[in-house]
């Protein structure tokens, strides 16, 4: 997809999973890459393997809750890259508990990860976008934003808060040329669900060969969702905006 080649990108979470898999892709579809993220070990790990590879890429060490550092990755990718053309936020974390058994400061954790930190780089980016005369924001959802899940009451209330914001920024600024889009994913072998096992404090393999019990017979890799964040990204869904994607090896098809 060439329509990438000289785009600027901020990922959000880019260090690992899906995000250091969208990282990899838009990059060697051509695109300069800010990875923001709170790992100052992995996160420059990714710039270098992008620059090994031909490419362009910065880090910014970001914890997404935070205003300042919001501000701070948009602010380093126009100065370094001249720009800003696509925003993944993809930063995200889960707690699996019920209401009752989970923390207060928990909650607001996973809120403040999975929904804050979207409108804190909305508020920076689109001003930015705006004067490029138009962008893509593509939002990470999660398919229990759309249905519940056990155990996981904070994490379905934010992914549903994500799928819902999405349409709310789709509608603000088509008129400014902005697509703004959410991925759904199902399970998908990154190092979050794999903590999962461990906060149910259940066996890793029969974690994952459940989470693999839907039509497809697996769980997802980092490279299918990213795939489908390329799409997003992308003209070829130049007319697509407000929606979710849902990549879940059929999880949700009944």
């Amino acid at each position: 997809m060439d329509d990438l080649i000289g785009k600027c990108a901020i990922v959000t979470g880019g260090a690992s999973g899906i995000g250091r898999a969208t990282a990899l892709l838009f990059a060697r579809e051509g695109a300069f890459i800010t990875i923001a993220d709170i790992d100052r070990t992995a996160g420059p790990l990714v710039v270098r393997l992008i620059e090994d590879r031909g490419g362009r890429s910065l880090f910014v060490p970001c914890d997404v809750t935070r205003a300042q550092d919001c501000e701070a990755a948009v602010r380093e990718t126009v100065r370094e890259f001249g720009g800003l053309d696509i925003l993944f936020n993809n930063a995200g974390i889960i707690r699996r508990a019920t209401v009752p058994e989970m923390q207060e400061e928990e909650w607001d954790q996973v809120m403040a990860v999975n929904v804050k930190s979207i409108f804190l780089f909305g508020r920076y980016a689109i001003p930015a976008m705006i004067r490029r005369g138009g962008g893509v924001i593509i939002n990470t959802a999660s398919g229990w934003g759309l249905i519940g899940g056990r155990r996981a009451a904070s994490y379905c209330a934010s992914k549903g808060a994500v799928v819902l914001l999405t349409k709310a920024m789709a509608l603000d600024h088509a008129s400014q040329k902005i697509r703004v889009n959410c991925l759904c994913p199902g399970d998908t072998d990154t190092p979050m669900l794999r903590h999962e096992a461990n906060q149910l404090n259940e066996p890793l393999d029969a974690f994952l060969q459940a989470a693999a019990r839907r039509p497809l017979g697996r769980i997802g890799t980092p490279d299918d969702i990213a795939r489908a964040a390329l799409y997003l990204a992308s003209d070829a869904s130049s007319f697509v905006t407000g929606t979710t994607l849902v990549v879940d090896g059929g999880g949700l098809a009944g």
